[in-house]
This record gives C-alpha cells, structure tokens and sequence, in this order.
C-alpha cells in the first residue's frame, strides 16, 4: 500500500455499530438479494441507456440510482436543489460508504471518479465501467498530471463528474478529513462550477437530535459482504444528502483555497475569504502538489510519509467508494 495515501481512524469494530432497530434476517437477505439484483439490472441497462438523449439518460440514471438506495432499506431525504446547470460541474462530497455512490447518482448523476482497482470489483466493477467511471492509478505519481487532464477535459466538454476529495471513507461521526486539492485543480483548469455536497446516515430522533447511523459506515479493512450484510440489517436508516449553493472555480485564487472553500460547504461551516495572493494555477506536477491524488489521495497532514506504513483503509470511488466503492 502507498504510504503517501490518507488513513481514516475509523474501524468496523470501533465505528460502524448500529443502535436502532435490527431487521430479522430474512427479510435482511431480502433487501440484500433485491439491492444487488438492482445494482445488476443497471449494469445490464447501461448499453440501452446510453443511446437515450442525455436528460432522459439522467432520469432514468436517478430513477435507478435511488431505487438502489432504497432496495437496501435505506430511505432518501434531499435537501435543495440541482437547479439548472450550463457547463462542466464537479460535484464534491465526504465520504462514508458504498452507498455514497447511488445515493449522489440518485440526485446529481455524473461520471464518477474512481481508483482502478474497482474495475475488477464483482458486480460493482462492470457497472463502473459501463456507466462512464474515469478511473485512476492512485499508485502512479507519474499518471497524476494526466489524470488531472482527463477530469478537466470531462468538465470542459460540459459534463458532470462526482469525486470523494477526503480520499478515503470516515464513520460520519466526525468532520472528516481534508479535501486534497489536486481534483480542483481540474475545476481551474476547464473553469468548471463546484458543487459541494454533504452526506449523512442517520436514524430517528430519540429524544433529541438525530443519532449518526454508523452503521453504514464502509471503513479499515470492512469485507464488502459484511458492510453489505450490516447495511441491510440495520433499520430507521435515513440518508441526508445536502446539496450547497454551486461555487465556480474562479471564486478561489488557486486550488488549494478552492478545496477548504468547498470543505468548509460540505461542512455547513463559515467560509474564510480568500487569501490575496497571484492565482495558483500550475500544473499538478508541481512537486508541492506531487503527492495530491485525483480523488482526493494524498498525504497525511503531520505525518511523514515514511512513518506511515499499513495503511488498510478502503477508498472505493466515486464509483469513489476509506474505501471508495463508487
């Protein structure tokens, strides 16, 4: 594993408990046959879908997307708006699980942006592929400048792609971790808008505030058949998905500043103002930058590379599934 990759604190054994309602497990292994199932008839739908006109496309890519969701017992609540959109959009979000993926794709679907190794995921693996996932070599430093290029390029030619910036999943329980700045960049350069969004899992009020529904949570070294299983057994489940006002790219004066910009939305935090300085629009191969992923992948502040060793959490994709599943 590359030591420069971030690492998330959160464990299954430590992070991902459940203390609502449990389903029995017959009707758990119905949830999970009619999610994957689901998951499977989108992969086979792919090739008729894509010669529909794009915004029929999109419907149908929502339509499925929350079915997905909601076929693992999980209910869906929005709050705002996509609103209309003219050009390239990156869509920003935290990440928590596998089921961040269909849960963006059910209100913002776009290419997603994922790590390479999901191409040999079962099931999951053959759906990214078909649905148009920009996949990257988050071990190759030397592939980062084209990576870049190619997200640019996506947004450039008017579409929408969806990144996991914080590079690996975290419980939801806590802010996360920071926004690698690299994908920005590719935001600068098509001058692209940036949409944040936040996601969260939570259960029914008890008394208070809703708790955090940790259940959820794909993180360390989880088996993918184990989240899947928790997921489903896990009742009261509701995703939030908040989608901020849009901020364009060119409200930053580099990439940098444009990740804390876009965390700080995700975050529901004050935003500080951007620093005066000359734009910091350079190639991501500058060598301050070299270690910056994509997705999001980069290193972890105050700690040196070389200490880092073991790293086993997951990053999924944007088709991040940390972990990235999507």
């Amino acid at each position: 594993m590359s030591v420069w990759l971030p690492v998330a604190p959160c464990t299954p054994r430590a992070c991902a408990g459940h203390r609502g309602p449990v389903r029995s497990p017959a009707a758990a292994a119905a949830l999970l046959a009619a999610g994957c199932l689901l998951a499977l008839l989108g992969a086979v739908c792919v090739p008729a879908a894509l010669l529909l006109a794009p915004a029929a496309r999109d419907r149908l890519v929502r339509l499925w997307a929350r079915a997905v969701v909601r076929s693992f017992g999980v209910r869906i609540r929005v709050t705002g708006a996509p609103g209309p959109r003219t050009g390239g959009e990156l869509v920003v979000a935290n990440h928590v699980s596998w089921l961040d993926v269909p849960l963006v794709a059910a209100v913002l679907p776009g290419r997603m942006l994922g790590k390479a190794e999901i191409r040999r995921w079962p099931l999951l693996g053959p759906l990214a592929a078909l649905g148009g996932t920009l996949f990257i070599e988050r071990d190759r430093l030397r592939a980062l400048p084209e990576a870049v290029a190619t997200v640019a390029g996506a947004l450039r030619s008017g579409g929408r792609v969806v990144a996991f910036p914080e590079g690996s999943t975290w419980c939801g329980r806590d802010p996360g971790g920071v926004f690698r700045p690299a994908v920005f960049q590719a935001a600068l350069d098509a001058g692209a808008t940036v949409r944040p969004v936040r996601i969260r899992y939570v259960l029914p009020a008890d008394g208070g505030d809703r708790g955090t529904a940790t259940a959820v949570a794909f993180v360390g070294d989880d088996p993918l058949g184990a989240s899947l299983w928790r997921v489903v057994r896990a009742g009261g489940v509701t995703a939030e998905i908040t989608l901020a006002a849009p901020v364009p790219a060119a409200a930053a004066p580099d990439r940098r500043a444009l990740a804390r910009l876009a965390r700080s939305a995700v975050l529901g935090e004050a935003v500080e103002p951007a620093r005066s300085g000359p734009a910091d629009h350079a190639p991501a191969q500058r060598a301050d930058d070299a270690r910056a992923h994509p997705t999001g992948y980069g290193t972890v502040p105050g700690v040196p590379p070389q200490r880092r060793r073991g790293d086993r959490s997951r990053r999924p994709t944007g088709a991040g599934a940390g972990r990235r599943a999507g």
